[in-house]
């Protein structure tokens, strides 16, 4: 069956113009400017164009959701110093306890949830431009479907910026939002899944009927500007510019060679240098109020399980430990991650035994670190007992660098990179809710 090939538009007025001065629906004259349609002249609007953008939404945005919800999940946020999401309640019903295989699997779905995210920009404001007219119907109420169609829209809209640009200037370590980035963001998410619901439900048969360019007439100009573009070339201009974020976003996450063009990751961090700790690093150990005497001779680390006896160990009778490798990366909610390092240090689970925890308790690790979130994070049993959870005394055969969590940090496959907390203190193992 041939492919339905979209009407290159014609200069000049529409077959059935509406005349500017024609009252609406509900009899009334609508005001000057947006709310006429002879204000609207781009030939580019119309039901093809329109639902051509809306198919790409339709696949990419249920994925972006997916990826963000495991996102928050991995933090597992019902545990003790994780959650900064106050009153969730219902919206946490999918929380699972996090697996720590395969140990990329944090890294894969931050990479996808911020790449994906930023390539879906250029396509939702051509989505949004498309439908701009719709936005200025008149009357505003028609009816009470009219009703809700329009304040399932009007929340699609406002969620969607609010999620995309509180992701985007996350993702560039750009805090001007009031509150919390990750409660912000876990709302807002959930906000526009609902809207987005209700919208498909209302509007997927118009979709069908847009591809093959019927239905949705009120988004053709009714007096049409002479076209400068095709709206094939308008759909290949958006989808070039997506292409373009994708690279220099992805390599961030792919690593290797192709980090170099990751132009749009984070740059608020510190240069991590040359050599084994040269790798990337959100922030530095002055930036988080890390003094010189909290992490020097009198550093000493506190293990106990519970309300038992604290065992206390300074940094060279940890090294007397049996040491152990493990090859991780970091992976970060920006969707920056490193390389696979090879970290070197004592196993979570035989810090466990030697203070009497069990095979069910987790542990709550917690920072010399003076300010700033995350100076404390709860780890799930699976989480400590996994062999390859250390922690970590050094990091590619060299001692950890100040800036990488020196005398000590926490490294665990699969962990949200803030989880992995640097300069640890007290090791606190116990049955966690």
């Amino acid at each position: 069956m041939p492919a339905v090939r979209p009407p290159e538009p014609r200069p000049g007025p529409h077959p059935d113009p509406a005349p500017d001065t024609a009252a609406g629906p509900g009899g009334t004259l609508p005001p000057p400017g947006p709310f006429r349609p002879a204000f609207w002249r781009s030939p580019l609007r119309g039901p093809w164009f329109t639902a051509l953008l809306g198919t790409v939404l339709l696949a990419g945005l249920p994925l972006m959701l997916l990826t963000g919800l495991l996102s928050y999940a991995a933090y597992n946020p019902d545990l003790p110093g994780n959650d900064t999401t106050p009153g969730k309640g219902l919206l946490g019903f999918y929380l699972f306890s996090w697996p720590t295989d395969p140990h990329w699997l944090y890294r894969l779905n931050q990479g996808v949830h911020v790449t994906l995210g930023v390539a879906l920009v250029p396509v939702v404001l051509a989505k949004l431009w498309s439908v701009l007219p719709r936005l200025f119907a008149w009357p505003p109420l028609r009816s009470a479907r009219h009703a809700l169609e329009r304040a399932s829209t009007l929340l699609l809209v406002g969620s969607a910026l609010f999620e995309f640009a509180t992701g985007i200037l996350n993702m560039q370590l750009f805090y001007v939002f009031p509150g919390s980035f990750y409660a912000l963001h876990f709302y807002g998410a959930w906000v526009f899944l609902a809207a987005l619901a209700v919208h498909l439900a209302t509007r997927v048969g118009k979709l069908r009927r847009g591809l093959h360019d019927r239905g949705m007439d009120e988004l053709r100009a009714t007096e049409p500007a002479p076209p400068t573009i095709t709206r094939r070339g308008a759909a290949a201009l958006v989808g070039a510019g997506s292409l373009g974020l994708v690279a220099v976003t992805a390599g961030q996450s792919i690593g290797g060679p192709l980090r170099r063009t990751a132009l749009l990751a984070p740059h608020g961090g510190a240069d991590p240098g040359e050599g084994p700790n040269g790798f990337q690093i959100n922030k530095t150990a002055a930036a988080l109020g890390i003094e010189p005497a909290d992490i020097g001779e009198r550093w000493r680390l506190v293990v106990r399980a519970g309300s038992g006896p604290r065992t206390v160990f300074t940094r060279a009778e940890l090294l007397a430990l049996p040491q152990h490798t493990a090859a991780l990366p970091i992976a970060c909610v920006e969707g920056w991650s490193t390389d696979d390092q090879m970290w070197r240090g004592v196993r979570l689970a035989d810090l466990a035994a030697l203070v009497g925890a069990g095979e069910s308790d987790g542990v709550f690790a917690e920072s010399a670190q003076q300010k700033g979130a995350f100076r404390a994070a709860s780890l799930r049993a699976n989480q400590v007992h996994d062999p390859r959870s250390l922690l970590a005394l050094h990091v590619n055969g060299a001692v950890l660098s100040r800036d990488h969590g020196y005398p000590a940090r926490i490294i665990v496959p699969a962990n949200p990179g803030v989880h992995n907390t640097k300069w640890v203190t007290r090791l606190t193992f116990g049955e966690l809710p």
